[in-house]
């Protein structure tokens, strides 16, 4: 069986700045623009929670299976949100948890600077965080308050645990736990 990796081509020496990752976050930051512009930024955030939702849900699966656990607790919760960031390269941290919420915060954006003006993009933090929690808790209600997509230094996302008051109040998107099909 012959080896199908190629010899480097005759301009490989040339100092471009190409590489899979880059590729990869420029390709996803002119596809969530491209969403903004033509359907509009609720529309775009709508397309872009799909397959936040399909990955939560992969996400979830991998770390309840690695841990060989049913469900997360709601430290586990806390901890695989922090670890899913850390493997993409963001830097989430816990700033407060309890039973009715947990507040993070972040410094880096695994997007890195591909976000900023594509505030659709955060839609994946929103549903990945939404679903895991959900999926093992019952309930969430994810609420960005500051986003480095729209030019903040950092993040600060609150995923709500219980649907209270202050839940109620916060602007954000409510995950709930999947239902068997009957």
């Amino acid at each position: 069986m012959e080896s199908t990796m190629k010899a480097p081509g005759p301009l490989h020496h040339l100092d471009v700045p190409l590489e899979r990752d880059g590729f990869l976050r420029t390709l996803l930051r002119s596809l969530a623009g491209t969403l903004q512009d033509v359907v509009g930024l609720d529309e775009a955030a709508g397309f872009i929670s799909v397959v936040g939702q399909e990955m939560g849900e992969r996400i979830n699966h991998d770390y309840r299976h690695a841990l060989q656990v049913e469900n997360l607790d709601r430290a586990q919760v806390a901890d695989v949100l922090v670890d899913l960031k850390a493997r993409i390269q963001g830097d989430f941290f816990v700033i407060e948890e309890d039973e009715e919420k947990i507040v993070l915060g972040n410094r880096s954006c695994p997007f890195a600077e591909k976000v900023v003006g594509r505030p659709a993009l955060c839609m994946m933090t929103s549903n990945v965080f939404g679903s895991i929690a959900a999926e093992n808790l019952g309930y969430a209600k994810v609420e960005l308050q500051e986003t480095i997509a729209e030019g903040e230094a950092g993040c600060r996302v609150v995923v709500y645990l219980q649907p209270t008051e202050e839940a109620a109040q916060a602007a954000g998107r409510e995950y709930f736990k999947a239902t068997p099909a009957s």
